[in-house]
């Protein structure tokens, strides 16, 4: 057998497909972008067939650029944007509406509803989950509420829920297997991630029938084969991007944080098998589920991050591309104090304030686009900061974080310099760029048998860069009280 594994990376904005080789190197990759539809204020959906037809396209060309037989893919793992909610007819696999995305915020009601009937508690206690529309239970909930018949139709079974990576496991199977992993699972609100189950309780609380949840496996495990692409392909690894992301970058130790940085930022601090409540509103959440043995994470969700930079191209244009921001940046005043608060869809950990809007401060006559474009960069650095500072008080005494960061922003080395200097820790660049799509294939390749054990991937793991503080205490102090003062003034609730 072949040691060529196929990964799907089944993001917000596109969809892509990378061929890695024996050796755990990028043989071929393919990508596809697919239209983001915003059909009210706050709502953000997806077209289930252009997810499929993306999937379906970019795997189909990655395998042509490798010039390789189907017959030689030894496996398949499969990684996906979380939270992401689609409900489909369990007898034709026809979408019965469009995905609600992750960045929706149409549950908004709902978790206010739930959480003045005071069960935020309850949920946090089995899900390690905020009342929140971010997870897709309360966008299930919603979709129950609201397309005609459908609750009536789950009801008798004749109704599919699951996450894109349920969703495209069961079209990749011909509808033979409706599964999913752990992590994703563990995103709904409605998994108990101590008991490793669909809750009862939290499905009563939400009106979700259990007979359109799909059945939940280890990350490494047997999804099912596809015959789709041409071959009989076995389904052999399944994770969330951010839980994937972490496997790629080998994070297996307690200790060990990585932060990916695309759309959103998501940071993920490993406990290990020991579950950590946070008292700062972070999030604690299943790392991976390997063989049965469940490691969890303490994990920090900002909303905005490379999106940021996506509006200095598309909303400002001030940029023409996004590899621009960090020259544009470097241009700034450096006098100038302007901070850029990006709530553009309310603000994530560790505030958790659906209502916050984005907000820019200390503008003068003489702020142009480079002091913004340094603005919006250094927010995400600012809100990595909030995060690093609110896992260190959840989980005191472990040390020195280890930070390994990955993501479209990390091309920028600006970027990840200013991101070293403002959190006063080093920050850890892979030379494997592809960490999330090689943390899936790692979940295949191993579970076929072809690639190494965890202890072996993670000594294979290679620093191409290490960046360390460079700025002035005094001056970091002042840089970070100016953006909390910022931060505090965007709030909509107490913080």
């Amino acid at each position: 057998m072949s040691g060529y594994v196929l990964a799907i990376d089944q993001g917000t904005t596109s969809s892509r497909a990378i061929l890695f080789d024996g050796r755990q190197q990028v043989l071929a990759t393919a990508q596809k972008e697919f239209p983001q539809l915003y059909p009210a204020s706050g709502w953000v959906e997806h077209d289930p067939e252009a997810i499929w037809a993306s999937v379906v396209s970019t795997c189909r060309a990655a395998i042509r650029k490798a010039r390789i037989r189907p017959a030689q893919i030894a496996a398949i793992g499969l990684t996906n944007q979380r939270e992401t909610a689609v409900v489909w007819d369990r007898a034709t696999g026809a979408p019965l509406h469009n995905a609600i995305v992750w960045q929706d915020r149409r549950g908004t009601a709902l978790c206010q509803a739930l959480r003045q009937r005071g069960l935020e508690e309850t949920f946090t206690r089995k899900t390690g989950l905020l009342l929140d529309p971010y997870f897709s239970g309360s966008k299930l909930a919603w979709l129950l509420e609201n397309v005609p018949g459908l609750r009536e139709r789950a009801t008798r079974g004749e109704v599919c829920f699951g996450t894109i990576d349920t969703f495209l496991i069961w079209r990749l199977t011909g509808g033979q297997v409706h599964a999913t992993d752990a992590t994703n699972a563990s995103r709904t609100l409605l998994y108990n991630i101590d008991t490793n189950a669909w809750d009862d309780e939290l499905l009563g609380l939400l009106g979700i029938p259990r007979a359109m949840l799909p059945e939940v496996f280890d990350c490494a495990a047997d999804f099912g084969t596809t015959t789709v692409l041409g071959a009989s392909i076995p389904i052999l690894g399944v994770a969330g991007d951010q839980h994937a992301a972490t496997i790629g970058q080998a994070c297996f130790t307690p200790g060990m944080l990585k932060a990916t940085y695309g759309t959103g930022c998501f940071a993920l601090l490993n406990t290990g098998s020991k579950r950590v409540a946070s008292s700062n509103r972070l999030l604690t959440t299943i790392a991976y589920r390997l063989d049965g043995k469940t490691s969890y994470a303490l994990e920090g969700s900002i909303f905005v991050a490379g999106a940021a930079v996506q509006w200095l191209r598309d909303g400002l244009k001030i940029i023409r591309k996004a590899a621009d921001s960090g020259a544009l940046a470097v241009q700034a005043d450096p006098a100038q104090a302007v901070y850029l608060v990006p709530a553009f869809v309310g603000l994530g950990a560790p505030w958790w304030d659906p209502e916050a809007r984005g907000a820019l401060f200390g503008l003068t006559r003489a702020t142009g686009p480079a002091e913004i474009a340094k603005a919006a960069l250094d927010s995400v650095a600012f809100q990595t900061g909030d995060l690093l500072a609110a896992m260190r008080s959840d989980w005191p005494d472990r040390g020195d974080t280890l930070l390994r960061a990955d993501g479209g922003m990390t091309n920028s080395h600006w970027f990840v310099q200013r991101l070293a200097d403002l959190l006063n820790a080093p920050v850890d660049l892979s030379h494997n760029l592809e960490t999330t799509a090689l943390g899936a294939a790692w979940l295949a390749g191993h579970r076929s048998g072809i690639w190494p054990d965890q202890a072996e991937f993670a000594r294979d793991w290679s620093l191409a860069r290490r960046f360390t503080p460079q700025m002035a205490p005094l001056e970091r102090a002042r840089s970070v009280t100016g953006w909390a003062e910022a931060v505090q003034r965007t709030l909509t609730r107490d913080a």
